[in-house]
């Protein structure tokens, strides 16, 4: 059951943030005084002596014959009764006595009345004096200066602090403070600065209480009656960022859908919001809209980026709405929450409400290039996200499917470091839910396979059998042979050489052939050396024969060269070979034969392939199939080949 009472705190409150708002300013410079003086060295003791001596000062400050000595002694009360030790102090010595009597009297500047109400509220905020000893006198006093029509702004808001700690301290204080303050002063204090966030409090109010009386129904409706057509657009509240996407919703472009808000209409209504004119909003809390922007982040700042939608993008968000409005309700991309949760979605995603990290790695170019970013990016990712909820072909129930697909499409994005909003824009939509999946299932594979201890466990397990067969296929690769050319010192290239290995892998058999030769015979190579004579496998520029013309090859013949030494006078047999495939297969083959590992980037690839390979038929699902152990027989040739298709015939 709400209280009339919470209702006047409330108008009382806001109106001081009122004029908070509307006139933040210093309150005056200080002026030379001697109490000043002693009242800081005082102040900088922190013995209870000290503060005496400092309060005994001020307070024979604040009697002193010289205005400009009152003034900064009164100034400086109000700097140091937020201690407690002090105000006990300064309380003791009848000092906050002295302060109504001032405030009672009424004779001083407007200054000197600030500084005097202030450290008043200071010294009342320690609740070493209740509120309730307070004269009637004293009361009527604030109020009048609240009521007052003309009045320093800075006084009226200390009394409205006043007003407003009256009013939570008793019954009786509310009473006096009621019969003596006026509604209409306080809402003309909230009417100049545009804060009519009282209109969702009186919402709030008229729905979280079953029934109120009389004198309670009168000030909402007071409160009500303030409409939002009658406000000044630099404040924005939540009712009325919503009242503006509705209308928006109902712009005269669609004069079918303007059923309910009319330029000259209210906003304000009697009517719980939610329930009319919001069927394609679909807030969380139908009955209190308000409630889903309790939780901060992100707060007030989904409501600003759905209204800074609406408003600068009319036509897009136009189109989101009816093009939601024609889906059946289980398939609608509810707009409201969809806005909030991405709202918070860009929040977690760049950090914003965190504070700074002296370690963070994260950095966003796109911040340099666009203002109010944060907005744009909503308007370009709320777009997003009601063409991914298209493509899922979504209902209700995979709201928080789609959301996480908007918020990895979105993290993916920034990750390549958007430049500009229209590369975001182009990146982020082409990154649509098929390519999202696609991503997914590689990851997920590559992960599988990568990162899973069994999976880590049999691919050392096959690695020395796949390393076996890698090693065999390069001997066979050698005993098959390779044709070299011969690249003399007048730089011809048209002699030829061939060399292989025997069967046996004991001998290296070379010798010179002719240029239509493909594979000599092993007896037509008339030159040999035993591979036990092998000393060394060397290659690129410790190459002899690169030595040799050395600053004369280029970068491409040095990749493909090496060599192999062999006696003991260092002879050594030279190879070029004719393709970086070549050059792999003989440096493999000969380390092999020397019982050195191979190190080529061709026996890596090969070896990847084949883990992968023989890991996906380990791990595959045969339903007790049986893998037959001989290949499957070649099937016979078809009779004819009239199936194919001529390309030679003219097309009819």
């Amino acid at each position: 059951q709400i209280d009339i009472t919470d209702v006047l705190l409330i108008l009382v409150s806001y109106a001081r943030s009122a004029l908070l708002q509307s006139s933040p300013r210093p309150l005056g410079p200080s002026l030379p005084n001697p109490y000043a003086v002693q009242t800081i060295q005082g102040a900088s003791k922190t013995s209870k002596r000290g503060k005496g001596c400092c309060a005994e000062d001020l307070y024979k400050g604040i009697q002193s014959a010289d205005s400009g000595v009152r003034c900064d002694s009164l100034k400086q009360l109000a700097n140091v009764s937020t201690d407690v030790t002090f105000a006990q102090e300064f309380i003791s010595r009848d000092g906050h006595v002295l302060l109504v009597k001032i405030v009672e009297d009424g004779n001083e500047s407007p200054l000197i009345m600030t500084h005097t109400l202030t450290s008043f509220f200071e010294l009342m905020d320690h609740q070493i004096v209740s509120w309730e000893n307070l004269s009637s006198a004293f009361i009527k006093k604030i109020a009048s200066l609240v009521n007052a029509k003309v009045c320093d702004a800075s006084i009226q808001q200390v009394s409205l602090a006043l007003l407003e700690s009256m009013v939570q301290s008793g019954r009786a204080l509310y009473l006096l403070v009621k019969q003596e303050v006026t509604l209409e002063r306080l809402l003309a204090h909230l009417q100049v600065s545009g804060v009519v966030t009282l209109c969702c409090w009186s919402q709030n109010i008229i729905h979280s209480s079953g029934a109120v009386g009389d004198e309670m129904a009168h000030y909402l409706y007071v409160l009500q009656s303030v409409t939002l057509n009658h406000l000044e657009p630099r404040m924005r509240t939540p009712l009325d960022c919503y009242s503006q996407v509705e209308r928006t919703q109902h712009a005269p472009s669609h004069p079918a859908r303007r059923t309910e808000h009319t330029a000259a209409q209210p906003i304000a209504r009697t009517t719980a919001p939610g329930t009319q004119g919001r069927t394609h909003s679909r807030t969380t809390t139908r009955t209190n809209p308000g409630q889903d922007l309790v939780r901060a982040p992100p707060g007030l700042l989904a409501l600003d980026t759905m209204e800074y939608f609406s408003s600068r993008y009319p036509d897009a968000y136009s189109r989101f709405v009816l093009e939601n409005s024609s889906r059946e309700d289980k398939h609608e991309c509810p707009f409201a929450r969809s806005s909030i949760q991405l709202t918070l979605v860009l929040c977690e995603i760049l950090r914003i409400g965190d504070p700074p990290s002296e370690t963070g790695a994260d950095y966003h170019p796109i911040f340099f290039s666009q203002d109010r970013l944060v907005e744009e990016l909503f308007c370009v990712c709320i777009q997003l996200l009601n063409k991914t909820w298209k493509e899922m072909r979504a209902t209700q129930e995979d709201f928080d499917k789609v959301m996480q697909v908007v918020r990895e499409q979105i993290t993916r994005t920034l990750s390549s470091k958007p430049t500009s909003l229209e590369l975001f824009k182009n990146k982020v939509n082409a990154l649509n839910y098929g390519e999202i999946l696609k991503l997914r299932q590689t990851e997920r594979l590559h992960q599988e396979e990568t990162l899973a201890l069994p999976v880590v466990e049999l691919k050392e397990r096959l690695k020395p059998e796949l390393m076996d067969l890698i090693r065999q296929q390069r001997l066979n690769r050698l005993c098959q042979g390779t044709l070299f050319r011969k690249i003399s010192s007048r730089r011809r290239q048209d002699k030829l050489w061939y060399c292989r290995l025997s069967p046996n892998h004991k001998v290296l058999h070379y010798g010179d052939v002719e240029e239509d030769t493909e594979s000599p015979a092993i007896e037509s190579l008339q030159e040999k050396i035993p591979v036990a004579d092998i000393k060394a496998l060397l290659t690129g520029k410790d190459c002899p024969h690169m030595k040799e013309n050395k600053g004369k090859q280029t970068k491409e013949v040095l990749d493909l060269a090496f060599s192999i030494t062999y006696d003991v006078e260092d002879y050594s047999l030279n190879f070029i070979a004719s393709s970086r495939a070549d050059f792999c297969l003989w440096t493999d083959g000969l380390s092999v034969l020397l019982g050195r590992d191979m190190g080529s980037e061709s026996m890596r690839s090969e070896l990847e392939i084949l883990l992968s390979m023989e890991i996906k038929l380990r791990l595959l699902d045969l339903e007790n199939v049986q893998i037959p152990d001989l290949a499957p027989p070649v099937p016979l040739p078809p009779s004819n080949y009239h199936f194919c298709y001529d390309f030679n015939a003219t097309e009819q």
